[in-house]
């Protein structure tokens, strides 16, 4: 199941397999069901995750 998150007053999707996070629920959902079907990340699709707890 795709987790929402709310961070510094925006919103992020996390897959419920993996736990990468993305900027789209439609993101995070398409990496969770390949996650779930294939047992393994796909990097087509992790590329496009991002990280909420850096500092910039």
């Amino acid at each position: 199941m795709v987790n929402e998150i709310q961070k510094k007053g925006k919103t992020f999707y996390q897959c419920g397999e993996c736990k990468f996070i993305y900027l789209t629920k439609e993101l995070a959902e398409k990496c969770e069901n390949w996650c779930r079907e294939n047992n393994s990340c796909n990097l087509d699709i992790i590329k496009q995750a991002v990280e909420i707890d850096k500092e910039k």
